[in-house]
């Protein structure tokens, strides 16, 4: 069982706890190339393989790649769940995140891996846990993160050996402080018996524009290395996308309010109207509000909000995986649940598309760039299907 299976109200009040303790990296970098064919020779700009690059954090660089749906069982593959299982009780994360494990966490379904033939090569920047400041130059106020150099340093080198053609990018959750906002909502359905959302809003409402300006300013710290590369604004695209909720609205939720089960069992701990909350205001506010800074910089949009309905964690129309439901991109849920006492992974990876969820990304991106570059589209899921079950819809 999780770390949340107890019979102990206060043990469980202290695991919660280590939300914070633990450092949970939520949106919710060259390191290496995760795709093959990414050479060293130098080429000229717009020449040499052609290439899909992906920056910015979590939601983009692989978090929670790992695990396929989630299951109570903490013994052996754990149902089928944990691809990182090696034999008996031995784990090894790296047959997922390669030598990023416990860091930026660049899994092998990164959307930018599972989007299919876009380009020759696909190369992983993001990392988990990066804020704006890690996207922009050094040289314009950049910040290395976790050993790395900021990701547009990153982008100039790649931009001379390859031929750049799409750039995708998810950046602005951990400005605005996804982590904080989860925890503290944890913390009032464990802890306090009180809501989040009016006091968490408040708080998005001073934050959002500075946000904003920092996902504008990535998008322009990226255009000026492309600039600089020799290449011309319509020689490429910026896909700049928004996040997805990985929890349901509480109408949706499998689990009743009342009880200890959204902790214990569905490791989504959160009151309906906070759910209500994220779900219906939050996530749609920080879209909208990234559609108007792709629509004022001139890139394409994605817009993520709707991506996982229905398979969301807790979600009703989702189930766990036991050892009599099998893991499933069909039936399964497609985020990573709270396990804050780290029995399976690390806590980092809670609250973030999974491995199936990372699949439907890719397919989500490979449908935008088969569009006009300037577009904006709403990617969903079709009930009960898999990733080939993805497609578009305009933007509200």
């Amino acid at each position: 069982m999780i770390g949340f299976r107890t019979a102990s109200k206060d043990r469980d009040r202290r695991r919660v706890r280590r939300l914070a303790g633990a450092g949970m990296v939520l949106p919710l970098a060259v390191g290496s190339l995760l795709a093959g064919g990414a050479g060293t020779s130098a080429a000229s700009s717009g020449s040499g393989p052609t290439a899909v690059v992906s920056m910015g954090d979590s939601y983009i660089s692989g978090e929670a790649g790992r695990w396929k749906g989630n299951s109570l069982t903490n013994t052996g593959s754990r149902n089928g769940t944990d691809r990182a299982w090696v034999s008996s009780s031995t784990y090894d994360p790296s047959k997922v995140y390669g030598t990023t494990a416990g860091g930026c966490h660049r899994s092998d379904s990164a959307e930018v891996r599972s989007a299919g033939a876009i380009a020759d090569v696909a190369v992983n920047l993001a990392c988990s846990g990066a804020t704006s400041e890690n996207v922009f130059r050094a040289a314009n106020g950049g910040v290395a993160y976790k050993g790395e150099v900021p990701q547009a340093d990153q982008l100039a080198a790649v931009a001379a050996s390859h031929d750049v053609k799409v750039i995708a990018l998810s950046i602005g959750g951990n400005d605005l402080g996804f982590a904080d906002i989860i925890k503290e909502c944890a913390y009032d359905f464990v802890l306090w018996n009180s809501y989040c959302y009016d006091d968490q809003q408040v708080g998005v409402d001073q934050k959002i524009d500075a946000v904003m300006a920092g996902v504008g300013k990535s998008v322009d710290e990226i255009r000026a290395v492309m600039t600089a590369a020799g290449y011309a604004d319509s020689s490429y695209r910026i896909v700049l996308q928004s996040y997805p909720s990985p929890i349901p609205r509480g109408v949706e939720n499998r689990y009743t309010q009342s009880d200890w089960s959204r902790l214990n069992t569905g490791g989504c701990p959160f009151w309906n109207r906070d759910s209500d909350w994220a779900r219906d205001s939050l996530v749609p506010q920080i879209a909208n509000r990234i559609k108007g800074v792709a629509a004022a910089k001139g890139v394409q949009f994605l817009d993520l909000r709707d991506m996982l309905q229905g398979r969301e964690v807790c979600a009703k129309a989702s189930k766990q995986v036991s050892s009599t439901v099998p893991a499933s991109a069909k039936t399964s849920e497609w985020a990573r649940w709270i396990d804050s006492s780290e029995t399976q992974g690390l806590v980092q990876e809670s609250m973030h598309p999974n491995h199936y969820g990372q699949l439907a990304l890719g397919r989500c991106l490979a449908l935008a760039v088969a569009q006009p570059a300037g577009s904006g589209m709403s990617c969903k899921n079709t009930a009960g299907g898999d990733a080939t079950g993805m497609y578009l819809t305009p933007t509200p």
